[in-house]
């Protein structure tokens, strides 16, 4: 079995506005012509790639595939859309048994629905995606209604459109034109066509308003969140106070440690070290190299939220818990808060900082110095 997509681009589709066909307008920084074929040469199932286009528009097509290494065959289409296809199934490489027909306007296309449409081919010489109809209809005129219409066995048509080639083709062949869609054609030739579940994300661009939906579908579909974990420990030394989330708190001792031992900043740190998968402060300021001892731990949190930037994440919330006796946090917690708000360039409301003691048991219990946990999410886009 060997798969050849054909993706019918050779529209105008004046409906959006705009200077261009809806095809060649940017959706999410790439062309919607550009997403769509780059869904169907991402799936492994299938081999091949006939774009049928508009005569005048192989510069836009060009431009659209700017960026992707992509091995396309493109041909004129026709007046008519069954007039392209027919172009298409002509183009399609020797040894193409079945053949999946899609709107180049449906960028949205899952790898799921390709893989339902292909599978009904085993049993049906054709296959299309369709969502049922959940809406009550009526039938109107003149902006009125004039009765209620059943939705009973009602579906809404989607693509691509499966078929065994030499079916589709014979049903072209045949078909006298003017069909709204290849399902159309192979029920006038007589053909089993089986219904596979559609996908309300599969939409259609149409309208001008339909960029905002499929934007947003994009941003959901290609989110990414992730988790870090940081601890920390130092231990007490001789001193008057510690350093805690860049916020120096009295106290009879002082905390030990390469740099200036802000066992918090170092669990937040490390945290979103860990939710990049990017090492750890160990790793990006080694304690052996001197020019790091004694630092303000301000240095390394810089560094990891530069980091978040440049991968394109943003920091959604973090969350700190500091482990010990003595001092008290809870007066000087919202002091923190603002502190490491402030360094990481993030709102008051997206970080936490508290604190518990360990009941006198372990290190911490003996006051013997302090532990920090953290959890930090980061979200992209």
């Amino acid at each position: 079995m060997t798969v050849t997509a054909i993706i019918v681009a050779a529209g105008r589709g004046t409906r959006v506005g705009g200077d261009r066909p809806k095809q060649y307008q940017p959706l999410g920084g790439r062309a919607v012509l550009g997403r769509t074929v780059a869904a169907f040469a991402a799936h492994p199932r299938v081999a091949g790639l006939v774009v049928v286009l508009h005569p005048d528009d192989a510069d836009l097509f060009a431009e659209a595939m700017d960026g992707l290494d992509l091995a396309v065959t493109t041909v004129p289409g026709g007046a008519t859309r069954d007039a392209s296809v027919a172009a298409g199934l002509m183009a399609v490489p020797q040894g193409t048994t079945r053949v999946l027909i899609h709107d180049g306007a449906r960028p949205l296309v899952s790898a799921a629905l390709i893989d339902r449409v292909i599978d009904a081919l085993d049993s049906h010489p054709g296959a299309a995606p369709a969502l049922a109809v959940t809406d009550a209809l009526w039938r109107g005129a003149a902006g009125r209604v004039l009765a209620p219409h059943p939705r009973d066995g009602l579906f809404r048509a989607q693509t691509p459109q499966g078929f065994r080639i030499e079916a589709i083709r014979a049903a072209h062949a045949a078909h006298p034109g003017g069909a709204a869609d290849d399902v159309e054609v192979a029920l006038a030739a007589g053909l089993d066509v089986a219904i596979v579940e559609g996908d309300e994300d599969n939409l259609k661009i149409t309208h001008a308003q339909d960029f905002a939906r499929a934007e947003r579908v994009l941003r959901e579909r290609d989110m990414d969140i992730r988790t870090g974990n940081g601890f920390d420990v130092h231990a007490f030394c001789d001193g008057d106070g510690v350093i805690l989330c860049g916020i120096k708190v009295p106290h009879d001792k002082a905390l030990k440690g390469h740099s200036d031992a802000d066992v918090g900043m170092h669990a937040v740190t490390d945290a979103i070290y860990g939710a990049l998968a990017d090492g750890d402060i160990g790793q990006h300021f080694p304690p052996s190299d001197p020019q790091w001892k004694g630092a303000a731990s301000d240095i390394f949190l810089k560094h990891a939220v530069g980091r978040v930037a440049e991968r394109g994440y943003r920091i959604a919330h973090a969350d700190l818990t500091l482990i010990c006796e003595r001092p008290k946090i809870g007066p000087v917690a919202g002091a923190m808060r603002a502190e490491m708000a402030r360094l990481m360039g993030i709102e008051l409301d997206r970080i936490s900082v508290k604190a518990t003691t360990s009941e006198q048991l372990g290190f911490t219990g003996r006051e013997e110095g302090i532990a920090a946990l953290a959890t930090v999410t980061l979200v992209r886009p």
